[in-house]
């Protein structure tokens, strides 16, 4: 049996062709797969918020934005926070015991909803259609609220109200109570909204 020669310039050129090919496949797939990596803008926007809470009186509101959210920060007055333990009766999930892991971080589990009974901070939007509430923290007759309205949220699309710990009223159209985000805090007047690694 005899064997076929070997054309060496075709062989070096099947081969430089080849590697041409290889190098022009990868050079072709690296910016593909550069598309599913989060853009920069993706990833500050998922990134945490620190905020400065300085300035913030009791009884006044600060809104900052965290991944794409309204998060609201209210000085609570010492009155505003005597008046929760009053709402839990009227409430539809008082000790935030529906969905926990999803909307009430552990250390917020409590009445006041908060780290510090004073500080609350919920995304500010309504767990019925994603409708913004609104402040009514003054209590008393008002329209669309009761007469002895102690104070907190209207949802004016469909009349959803919450206390000032961001609790739902019962029978309203919100099935639950505002988001308590992951926070913690980096000083008496710095929070860091979006990461809770030391809370």
């Amino acid at each position: 049996m005899s064997e076929t020669p070997v054309d060496n310039s075709k062989r070096t050129w099947l081969i430089a062709s080849g590697c041409a090919g290889a190098v022009g496949g990868v050079a072709t797939a690296v910016p593909f797969v550069s598309t599913f990596q989060p853009s920069e803008r993706a990833k500050a926007a998922g990134a945490a918020v620190e905020v400065d809470i300085s300035a913030l009186n009791p009884g006044e509101k600060l809104t900052v934005e965290w991944r794409g959210k309204p998060v609201w920060i209210v000085r609570r007055t010492p009155e505003q926070v005597a008046e929760l333990p009053k709402n839990d009766g009227q409430l539809a999930d008082p000790k935030s015991e529906r969905n926990p892991a999803e909307l009430t971080p552990e250390y917020a589990r409590n009445e006041a909803r908060s780290i510090k009974p004073e500080v609350l901070v919920v995304v500010g939007i309504c767990s019925h259609l994603g409708c913004s509430p609104t402040d009514k923290f003054a209590p008393g007759a008002q329209p669309s609220l009761p007469s002895d309205w102690p104070g907190g949220f209207l949802c004016p699309c469909h009349g959803s109200t919450f206390d000032m710990a961001g609790r739902v009223y019962k029978n309203k159209p919100a099935p639950d109570n505002l988001e308590v985000p992951p926070h913690m805090y980096l000083s008496d007047t710095r929070l860091l909204i979006g990461e809770d690694k030391k809370a």
